[in-house]
């Protein structure tokens, strides 16, 4: 493994910023910490099921749903956590020092407290369902407390552990509605993820400037033509994958359906994968969960590729 970096510290050369901004109750300190805009991330666990065909099945469909609310209380928990521990470099940051527990809204202590509690009532939640579940959720956790305490100063491996978290969502998904899951689409799932991770760097990374290496250790390490060269690389290899995904689900289909919807289904991958890689380019790429919520012409190619998989799945 290659040598920690220092953990962190205010540069003296970077930005000062106030620590506090307008005061803001109990509640809406809880409710900003949980971040349920991020929830939106949890949608990946619907992909092994779709993809399968078996939304359509009562029993798949509501193990689905428990497991995307599994998530969306892990996660929060996770970011609890993350807040507690970062709560003075976030500070170091021109839009993070405004998190309620690095503006003082929320304290650690109660950051720490409930972080651990969402942990583990989703982890008795998923074990609820089943033990295979709780392999996935635990995981989940592992690697989460793992970023936070020493993986968000190790470079590449930073990248892989937020990447991972993508990636256990949508394996979480197949196990819930016990579906197998296809090598590609695993492959897809994996370099899609670190596609979106590098892009949220790069954007960090231009937005600091020379403060970069006080906010995130990591950030003083990498370059710019470093971190375009993975952006690069992840996005080819997961539109090779996914071309590679769509032809097998064709020829599984055989004389038993008509797979061109698959093939189709390529274009507006590809025009999704480059029009999120332009919002990165153009300096968008920051929070990854406000580009697809906001950028229309992205939605209209998610919506599209959506519209002909399900096609692929269920129109034979």
């Amino acid at each position: 493994m290659s040598k920690v970096l220092p953990p962190h510290a205010a540069s003296p050369a970077g930005p000062s910023y106030p620590a506090s901004g307008a005061p803001i109750g109990v509640a809406a300190a809880l409710l900003r910490t949980a971040r349920p805009k991020q929830w939106v991330k949890n949608v990946l666990v619907f992909a092994a099921p779709g993809a399968a065909g078996v939304l359509t099945h009562g029993t798949a469909l509501v193990r689905t749903f428990a497991v995307v609310g599994i998530f969306c209380v892990v996660a929060s928990g996770t970011y609890f956590l993350n807040d507690a521990v970062d709560a003075r470099a976030d500070r170091e940051h021109p839009t993070k020092r405004h998190r309620p527990i690095a503006s003082g809204a929320l304290s650690r202590p109660a950051g720490l407290v409930i972080g651990v509690a969402l942990l583990g009532a989703g982890l008795g939640a998923s074990l609820a369902l089943s033990w295979h579940l709780a392999v996935v959720i635990g995981s989940y956790v592992a690697v989460q407390f793992a970023y936070s305490l020493r993986l968000k100063r190790e470079p590449i491996f930073d990248l892989g552990a937020v990447a991972a978290g993508f990636v256990l969502r949508a394996i979480a998904g197949g196990v819930a509605a016990r579906v197998p899951i296809s090598e590609w689409f695993l492959i897809v799932a994996m370099f899609g993820s670190l596609m979106m991770v590098t892009g949220k760097r790069m954007a960090e990374h231009d937005e600091l400037g020379d403060a970069r290496g006080s906010h995130r250790a990591t950030l003083g390490a990498y370059s710019e033509a470093f971190l375009r060269g993975v952006l690069v690389i992840s996005a080819s290899v997961a539109v090779t994958a996914y071309c590679l995904w769509a032809f097998e689900k064709q020829a599984a289909l055989g004389v038993h359906g008509d797979g061109i919807w698959y093939q189709l289904s390529i274009v507006p991958f590809v025009l999704a994968i480059l029009r999120y890689a332009f919002m990165v380019d153009t300096g968008h790429g920051g929070r990854p969960e406000e580009v697809v919520l906001s950028d229309r012409a992205l939605q209209l190619a998610g919506a599209a590729w959506v519209g002909l998989f399900a096609l692929g799945v269920y129109a034979h």
